[in-house]
């Protein structure tokens, strides 16, 4: 069933928002561990899974390839069994929407001597390093075709223990790699692997199945390939990227908000950002922080990096909160060469947004000379006003940035492209109107 692309939120903003809210379990993890239960050779039992449409597309991925998903979302748990998987060949509709599908054949190809995957969905941020999963693949033994449907990967036997070295620590492909190690005949020595709390979390729950993973204080990975994995009981962390999109709406709009089930320590470099922006904190019982406006905001200058530098998910939200600081703020992103495609639309807004294709850091940077708009000079502060015309999410990051630019500018903003950012944000609607946000799901065709 295609999405109804006519619906939209409806936002009043200019208020202050003040409450609490959960953050939900991560997308990021969430995803990736169901994909991780399919090397075990008994049901994984997940907890805290978050209701949202990429967990619904994975969850449909999978059981189109036999396994067995008991998804109870009042209680938040997952159960999946991939003891009755007989298929190896996943296809459109379950994977056109996200790119987890990239990840099955490390997974797959301990089990079936051939797996083809269709062509990558998910957001157009940038071209995302579908080469470094093959690079892994092949250095584990498997060869790789590319079709005009998509990848078929196969071996002839048992894969073995390599010696990689990623050319970028890129998340997805540091996770292939994992998946194809982990049952791998051998040793395996993983170099310049990505560290985000969503990768250490995994390695843990592949312990957890039986793994043999050893890590060191570098980009390493050491990985003593076993026969078998067992099926393990794992809670999906709180998201860290909703965290600081929820701090970032708090200090903007210079309200308060309490978000509760995060980990202080998955935020790292976004605190420091935040207190030096003019962003408030207070850690509470446990795994709650309270956020709000400490000083008046006031302009910095930012980059994004890997972990454990600033999130490039982190850049779209916190770029609503510089609209509030007074001065000439900048963010050079170094991830993703088309990051910054939401700002143009926000300008509408009122938001005082320059993009350029230099260098505005000191980190060393990919996209150095290649046209890329990949700095953005933000002057502030501006207030936001509320455009007559919908504006569109363009991906799934930059759709809550969109609900944050909405609940600051004064008047009624439409939002529309509702289905992405439902992707990875759940219950949008009621969560936001226990913060006192005027916010409602519409249909634009009557509305």
């Amino acid at each position: 069933m295609q999405p109804n692309q006519s619906t939209a939120y409806k936002i009043e903003g200019g208020a202050p928002i003040v409450g609490a809210i959960r953050c939900y379990g991560a997308k990021n993890f969430a995803t990736k561990a169901m994909i991780a239960a399919l090397l075990g050779d008994s049901p994984t039992l997940l907890t805290n899974v978050p209701p949202i449409g990429d967990v619904e597309i994975t969850a449909d991925m999978l059981r189109s390839l036999g396994a067995t998903i008991v998804w109870d979302k009042k209680s938040k748990s997952m159960t999946i069994d991939p003891t009755s998987i007989r298929e190896a060949h996943i296809r459109q509709p379950h994977s056109g929407s996200n790119r987890m599908p990239i990840l099955m054949p490390g997974a797959l190809l301990h089990r079936f001597d051939e797996v083809s995957v269709p062509l990558m969905g998910g957001c157009a941020i940038g071209a995302r390093g579908v080469d470094f999963h093959i690079d892994a693949l092949r250095d584990f033994g498997a060869t790789i075709a590319e079709t005009p449907e998509g990848y078929v990967a196969r071996k002839s036997k048992r894969l073995k223990g390599t010696h990689f070295k990623l050319k970028y620590p890129s998340v997805g492909a540091t996770e292939t790699s994992l998946f194809l190690s982990v049952l791998a005949e051998g040793t395996s020595i993983i170099e310049n692997v990505a560290v985000e709390p969503e990768i250490m979390e995994l390695v843990t729950m592949l312990r957890a199945m039986g793994a043999v993973i050893f890590t060191n204080s570098g980009r390493e990975f050491r990985i003593e390939g076993v026969s078998n994995l067992k099926g393990c009981r794992m809670n999906i962390l709180g998201d860290r990227i909703e965290t600081a999109s929820w701090a970032s709406l708090a200090a903007a709009s210079d309200g308060e908000i309490t978000v509760h089930g995060i980990k202080p320590e998955t935020l790292g470099n976004f605190l420091s950002s935040f207190r030096q922006a003019g962003g408030g904190f207070e850690l509470e019982d446990g795994d709650s922080i309270r956020f709000f406006r400490a000083e008046k905001p006031k302009a910095i200058h930012l980059e994004t990096d890997v972990y454990p530098g600033f999130s490039t998910d982190w850049q779209q939200p916190f770029a609503l909160f510089l609209t509030q600081a007074e001065g000439i703020s900048v963010i050079h992103e170094t991830v993703y060469e088309n990051r910054f495609g939401y700002l143009k639309a926000l300008k509408k807004l009122g938001a005082k947004v320059q993009l350029v294709p230099h260098c505005l850091g000191s980190l060393d940077c990919r996209f150095t000379g290649k046209g890329h708009e990949h700095s953005a000079i933000i002057s502030g502060p501006t207030p936001l006003i509320a455009h007559p015309d919908p504006l569109t999410i363009p991906d799934l990051r930059a759709g809550l940035a969109y609900v944050i630019a909405a609940s600051l500018a004064k008047g009624t903003t439409y939002l529309k492209g509702v289905p992405m950012i439902e992707r990875g944000y759940g219950d949008i609607v009621p969560r936001l109107r226990k913060m006192g946000l005027t916010i409602e799901k519409v249909n634009l065709q009557t509305a």
